[in-house]
């Protein structure tokens, strides 16, 4: 159905489409935006979106929550509309993918007793296979993937103002984060770099009940001899990407930094790379996964920092 009708003019209509498993947090994430403002719409049959756009456009950003609960709802049909909103030069559209592994997304399950709306009458693993498994088309085509699997609904709607809020601006969004990769890389990560080559506090017994936000692990990770070299190369290639990222229409990017723990070199850089960007005008925002999993296990509160 084509997208027709009054509209403001070309692109100022902002939609955000989000979907993703049953349990990951869609709803948090659609009561996320409209606390940022967005006129929020769930589980709206995907066949009545283009009717919706036709009509005189709402004075501020649009978000639509689409899931598989929806009984006309499908992969393909989903892509089809979201080609004809790309294409459709009144309309800013872009999906958000709230993304979760398996495992959690089942403990959730098992935690509140519900039935998976994909398979009522079955397990939770079947209804969490076959959504997964449905929604895989989708997941590739998201202009933005937000992993829930380790974040609370506090963290997750933090993360979405981050990634967001145009209330400064329509500026491209960064995040930063730190990782391990003896857990994996995060999911939707758009850039990755590898810390581990550099020298590891690790191995000093003073420094090791430390992490990379301690001035002493900081020092010790930039007195490798590569440290300024690399830094600046990453820097400069971030420095001239980010205005031609911005210029595409990419609303937010990614930067993963690894190293084996995720606990001291990997964050010394991710520091270090969020302040520089900030410094340089960039909305920056910076998580360290293996620290704030280290914080819910000793049961304190490390939450995600905005530089």
């Amino acid at each position: 159905m084509p997208l027709t009708g009054e509209h403001p003019e070309a692109g100022d209509l902002r939609l955000v489409l989000v979907t993703g498993p049953s349990g990951a947090g869609r709803s948090t994430a659609l009561n996320a935006f409209e606390d940022l403002g967005y006129e929020a719409i769930d589980n709206l049959p995907i066949s009545l979106i283009p009717r919706l756009l036709s009509r005189p456009a709402p004075e501020g950003p649009l978000v639509l929550g689409v899931d598989t609960r929806n009984r006309e709802f499908s992969s393909t049909g989903l892509a089809e509309l979201f080609a004809q909103l790309k294409h459709d030069p009144r309309v800013q559209a872009e999906i958000l993918y709230i993304d979760c592994s398996a495992p959690v997304l089942l403990r959730r399950f098992s935690e509140t007793r519900r039935r998976h709306p994909m398979a009522p009458a079955e397990s939770p693993e079947r209804g969490i296979a076959l959504e997964l498994d449905l929604l895989t088309p989708i997941r590739a085509l998201a202009d933005a993937l937000i992993d829930s699997t380790e974040m609370t609904p506090h963290d997750l709607r933090a993360e979405i103002a981050t990634q967001f809020d145009r209330s400064g601006g329509a500026r491209l969004a960064v995040s930063i984060h730190s990782f391990s990769y003896k857990r994996g890389i995060p999911r939707g990560a758009d850039m990755v770099f590898d810390c581990r080559f550099l020298q590891n506090p690790y191995w000093q017994d003073s420094l090791r009940h430390l992490d990379g936000t301690a001035p002493g692990v900081a020092a010790y990770v930039a007195r490798d001899p590569l440290f300024d070299e690399f830094f600046a190369k990453i820097l400069d290639l971030l420095l001239l990407l980010l205005p031609a990222y911005t210029d595409e229409g990419k609303s937010h990017l990614s930067i993963a930094l690894g190293c084996t723990g995720g606990q001291h070199r990997s964050v010394v850089v991710a520091e270090k790379l969020a302040d520089a960007l900030a410094a340089t005008g960039w909305r920056v925002s910076k998580r360290h996964r293996e620290l704030e999993r280290k914080a819910r296990i000793d049961g304190t509160n490390l939450m995600g920092k905005t530089a």
